[in-house]
């Protein structure tokens, strides 16, 4: 049978954390609210749902919750086409249940960071709504992009410019008779028109929407589409190759003023909130800009959710992820998974291992115990990262992603845009299984409506009921790393000196490095056991150690008991010689067999 081993080693002493500077090494839980948990039986997740479910994220060991969009929206892109920044949808609950949730999570010393969207906003939003009603050159339509078509009548986009979701960035407007009129701006789907950040009835509205979140506990916002708020009033063609700055609708050096403003206001308070961009930019320079002090405190970092599980590549992007956040003194964040994203587990368990939207298909042969390998040893590796965790939820549940929703019952504009060529993000949102043995797996109590997406019939081994009774489980390993990345010194340093990652000499299939004093990790890429290091006890490992030695795609962390013996840390080898079977020891979990 395979059991948990415990040792009698001394515990680690937890390093107190400045209040302030929380965020630098925080591990934040991605909530979607919808398919997180549902109390009212409508099927839906909802704000009552996360309010019950608040001792199983403490128990978890996370700093923060991020929420996305929890605004009352129309849901042609699941919340992020908002009508109302100011209040809840009536789906998820009150403004009030909000304000509770807020104030309860944070007795549990549990910080809430909700989604601000400024690129766009719903189709039924009032300010949208009035732009319709307005003829066109009139001031409400000003705080949008309305602009006259091109050909003889007008018949044509004002440029070529493509929504991110497929096909035109362009719609055209009918006037009160139904005659075709103006066309309007949106990078996403129709019913999300950009707004004019030129206009400075926009840049009014999101700081005191700000405001309005910070007054009631919010301690930080998570800026969606960072870099796309600010367009080339000209309208330009988008180039083949841009100067950097220079693209139409795509980090435009403009933007760093609204994140200036945005930065006084979170400064202002006496707890200063907490600004994170979704900055998708492949020029680190360029990325490190929005992290100046005075900008965004930090950013996600999606070059490492895409990077394929291959030692060069990771080191890489490990490598270059720090050297772009050194300059401007901002932590790195590493992530996973997200909504957006196909679930580790499933991309870890293909041929090709990384993300890009391009190439999402389902349908791609799929190893899943391999994924599921992958995915913890790539869980234990984040934790171990100077920075700041992101964890997605049902990530710590290793849930794979869904790829047979069938056709009605699929929610994503992506995939319905593309006329189902992609497959788009429904997949990841699946809600998650809490107990039982058939769906919905007390997502839904009993008689509640059907959820709004199906749950696998063969997801009773995932729920948190049999992962909390499975010691080597995927949820115990989350829990057993928060709890060991909260307690190590070194690893809540957030970038601090004292916690520099340092890369440790090893073969090309190994990543080994240390953190601090006596923290090492080691993570095997390779198809042969490594041999730990001399001198150097088991903290815990993401798969059970094969007579004292690291098998392949397995992570371990370890504490140097002899930290300045220089003998005491050797390159990590591949040896597949005979080993003695002497039980790893550690101050935490060990997963062995037994």
């Amino acid at each position: 049978m395979t059991h948990v081993e415990t040792t009698t080693a001394a515990e680690p002493q937890v390093e107190s954390v400045v209040e302030d500077r929380w965020w630098r090494d925080a591990v934040v839980y991605q909530v979607y609210v919808r398919s997180f948990a549902d109390q009212s039986g409508d099927g839906i997740g909802d704000l009552a749902g996360v309010l019950d479910k608040l001792p199983y994220l403490h128990d978890l060991g996370v700093d923060a919750l991020w929420f996305n969009p929890w605004y009352p929206s129309p849901l042609a892109d699941t919340g992020y086409d908002i009508s109302d920044y100011r209040s809840i949808d009536p789906a998820f609950g009150t403004l009030e249940e909000a304000e509770n949730l807020i104030a309860a999570a944070r007795a549990l010393g549990i910080r809430t960071i909700i989604d601000i969207v400024p690129n766009h906003v719903s189709d039924e939003h009032p300010w949208f709504q009035e732009a319709l009603a307005s003829p066109p050159g009139s001031p409400e339509r000003d705080r949008f992009w309305f602009r006259p078509g091109n050909g003889a009548d007008g018949e044509l986009p004002p440029n070529g410019w493509q929504s991110i979701f497929g096909g035109s960035a362009w719609t055209r407007t009918q006037d009160a008779s139904g005659a075709p009129g103006d066309w309007y701006l949106h990078l996403f789907a129709p019913e999300q028109p950009d707004l004019n950040w030129t206009h400075p009835d926009v840049w009014t509205e999101h700081e005191d929407v700000l405001r309005f979140w910070f007054d009631r506990g919010v301690a930080g916002v998570r800026i969606d589409s960072a870099a796309l708020l600010v367009k080339d009033p000209a309208l330009s063609e988008e180039p083949a190759d841009s100067v950097p700055g220079e693209h139409p609708f795509t980090d435009r050096d403009q933007l760093h003023e609204i994140y200036r403003r945005w930065r006084a206001i979170a400064d202002g308070y006496a707890e200063p909130r907490v600004l994170v961009g979704e900055v998708w930019l492949p020029d680190a320079e360029r990325f490190a800009r929005y992290l100046r002090p005075d900008e965004l405190h930090t950013a996600f970092n999606f070059d490492f959710l895409a990077c394929p599980w291959e030692p060069g590549p990771m080191r890489t992007s490990i490598d270059s992820s720090l050297a772009a956040h050194a300059p401007v003194g901002a932590p790195a964040t590493w992530v996973l998974s997200n909504h957006d994203v196909t679930r580790p587990v499933t991309r870890y368990g293909r041929d090709d291992t990384s993300f890009a939207f391009e190439s999402k298909r389902e349908g791609t042969p799929t190893d899943l115990q391999r994924g599921n390998r992958r995915a913890r040893a790539a869980a234990l590796l984040a934790m171990a990262l100077p920075g700041s965790m992101y964890v997605y939820q049902g990530e710590e549940l290793g849930l794979p992603e869904v790829e047979d929703i069938p056709a009605e019952r699929r929610q994503d504009p992506m995939w319905l845009r593309s006329g189902g060529v992609d497959p788009g993000r429904d997949g990841c949102r699946v809600p998650l299984p809490w107990a039982g043995q058939r769906p919905p797996f007390a997502f839904s109590g009993e008689g509640a409506d059907r959820p709004w997406l199906d749950l696998p019939d063969d997801w009773a081994p995932l729920t948190v009921a049999a992962q909390t009774a499975e010691a080597t489980s995927m949820l115990n390993l989350y829990r057993a790393g928060l709890r060991l990345r909260r307690t190590i010194a070194a690893l809540r340093a957030g970038n601090q000196r004292d916690a520099d990652l340092r890369w440790l000499p090893s073969s090309d299939s190994v990543l080994a490095f240390a953190r601090g004093e006596d923290f090492i990790c080691l993570v095997n890429f390779g198809p042969d056991p490594v041999d730990l290091p001399d001198g150097a006890s088991v903290l815990l490992a993401s798969s059970e150690l094969e007579g004292g030695a690291l098998p392949y795609d397995s992570t371990v962390w370890l504490r140097q008991t002899n930290p300045h013996d220089p003998s005491g840390v050797r390159s990590p080898r591949a040896d597949t010689s005979d080993r003695s079977n002497q039980p790893a020891s550690g101050t935490v979990p060990v997963l062995r067999k037994g």
